[in-house]
């Protein structure tokens, strides 16, 4: 399988920690022994993650947003937060802390420390600490069998549209979004442009998704952070099989594909490569299928064979690891 440069540095840190007799790297988030509790942490950078100028209380959100998708990924229960949050001087500090506490009671999770320092631009790290259910089992990567079938927890390629409309022209001020002209001018492309930019700011992560895969005998979960075909290897790697991913499947919608027509983009490269979804990709035995109301798609199948193969109009062909690398060079 190919991989990522920062795939690669991940795999040399694997090796090295295992000489020390560990290795708590794979997964979504990492498993302390005994305690039952399931740790991650993330980060956005202004000028990286999300644009520069962009209201604290929206970077807030998101910062606890992509979070707690990585915990339910785990099947893990929410619990605690620690924030280290750099800001310029210029920063409303205030607002963002108001607008992450706010978030943080909706979702249940108790801040409970952190740090504080200047920076020249916004910078937010949060960790999560999340704990395992009564009767729940940990969600892992490694979990996926030869013959299970793969599922999609909601559609993928529109947070990457609307980071790209971001990025060309539309503006996020005072909750409200400003478009280009030629996009404000249709009423469907507008509405189509304004769901893609709030799917990039607003994420929406599955924690009751991941409670109930949590609660089957087996199930393989990661959350599509980096783009479908580049954590669907992930997935596979860990799980030690390959997987038919059948695209023609990938939810989607009208007016996603007329969007992406309008502004020149290949819709399915966003899709598959466009990364920050924070929906789930998951894995069941054949014989379990989620319930409808979590509106899962179901999208191809765990193989013996380790190749990772696309389908599209009845042809099949490798599926490159494509997406989001957080080490590569960008201009």
């Amino acid at each position: 399988m190919s991989s990522s440069q920062e795939d690669r540095l991940l795999q040399w840190l694997r090796g090295e920690l295992r000489k020390d007799g560990s290795d708590r790297i794979g997964d979504d988030a990492a498993l302390l022994p005994k305690a039952e509790t399931a740790i991650t942490v993330d980060h956005q950078i202004a000028g990286v993650h999300f644009p520069t100028g962009l209201d604290p209380r929206v970077v807030a959100r998101r910062l606890l947003a992509v979070n707690l998708s990585d915990l339910a990924a785990m099947g893990a229960v929410p619990r605690y937060a620690f924030l280290a949050l750099s800001s310029p001087p210029d920063q409303n500090v205030k607002s963002f802390l108001q607008a992450l506490l706010k978030a943080c009671r909706q979702a249940d999770v108790e801040l409970a420390g952190g740090d504080l320092a200047r920076s020249p631009v916004l910078s937010a790290t949060l960790t999560l600490v999340g704990g395992k259910p009564p009767r729940g089992r940990w969600v892992l990567r490694s979990n996926g069998q030869p013959g299970d079938r793969l599922w999609l927890g909601g559609p993928v390629g529109q947070s990457a549209l609307g980071r790209h409309l971001l990025a060309t022209g539309a503006e996020f001020q005072k909750s409200r979004i400003q478009l280009p002209p030629d996009l404000a001018s249709d009423r469907c492309l507008a509405t189509a442009a304004r769901q893609a930019i709030r799917r990039h700011l607003f994420p929406h992560p599955q924690i009751d998704l991941g409670l109930w895969l949590g609660r089957r005998r087996r199930a393989a979960a990661i959350d599509i952070s980096d783009g479908l075909s580049l954590d669907l290897h992930r997935l596979c790697r860990e799980s030690g099989v390959g997987a038919r991913l059948d695209v023609e499947k990938l939810p989607t919608s009208r007016s996603f594909l007329d969007l992406c027509n309008q502004l020149h983009l290949k819709p399915l490269d966003l899709m598959l490569s466009g990364g920050e979804d924070y929906c789930l990709l998951f894995s069941l035995p054949a014989s379990i299928r989620p319930p409808d109301s979590y509106g899962c798609s179901r999208i191809g199948e765990l193989t013996r064979d380790r190749s990772i193969r696309q389908i599209e109009g009845g042809r099949e062909g490798l599926l490159e690891a494509r997406g989001w690398d957080h080490l590569e060079a960008r201009s």
